[in-house]
């Protein structure tokens, strides 16, 4: 209000507007001002590699891939029934643009989002492990929208498999997730070295 108080008061006196009209117009401003601080504090806390929108998303690009389907996952739906989303495909069409512009769509509805790669994720789980801590309370278990980027991109020794599949079942119909691999789901026994464990985890995820 302190910083546009002595415009908004030029704008009523030329437009004449009421007392009321001018104190709307100085309590949008006030309320607008404090959303886009919001937003910003959430797309930083989300850890964005970059700012992809679904706006910038090339369909001509990818013939076969129907837009209907995808523009539908940014009604969001898929959050509040605790449901994820897995973009499977090969280098370099588009999945982590995708992931990223659901993700930002979600931090403009007030929806806690999280973003880190596979390995990232690897690394925290493995540390809180060795330090003996509680992570229940870190922000990619906490989040209501976690994004997984990169997943099969380099194998995964079994003790890691199983804590992935902690964190899976930790999530699993409490919040979601959205994945991107260059993996087949058939491929994924091969990539987590357990056959059973890979299965386990596409039966929470899927």
């Amino acid at each position: 209000i302190g910083q546009v108080l002595d415009t908004v008061m030029q704008q009523a006196q030329t437009q004449q507007l009421s007392y009321l009209a001018f104190l709307d117009h100085l309590l949008e401003e006030e309320v607008a001002a404090k959303e886009n601080r919001r937003l910003q504090m959430a797309l930083k806390t989300a850890r964005l590699p970059v700012a992809k929108t679904i706006e910038e998303y090339d369909f001509g690009f990818h013939p076969k891939l129907e837009k209907k389907t995808i523009m539908e996952l940014f009604d969001l739906a898929f959050v509040s029934r605790q449901e994820n989303v897995i973009f499977l495909g090969p280098p370099g069409v588009g999945k982590t643009h995708l992931a990223i512009a659901l993700a930002i769509k979600a931090c403009h509805q007030g929806l806690s989002v999280y973003f880190t790669s596979l390995d990232d994720l690897m690394a925290k789980l493995k540390n809180q492990m060795g330090t003996n801590q509680n992570g229940l309370n870190k922000p990619y278990f906490k989040a209501k929208l976690v994004v997984i980027d990169e997943v099969g991109y380099l194998p995964m020794e079994r003790k890691e498999a199983h804590l992935f599949f902690q964190f899976v079942s930790y999530r699993y119909e409490r919040s979601s997730i959205i994945l991107t691999s260059n993996k087949s789901f058939g491929d994924w026994h091969e990539f987590f070295g357990d056959a059973v464990l890979a299965t386990a985890i596409l039966d929470r995820l899927l």
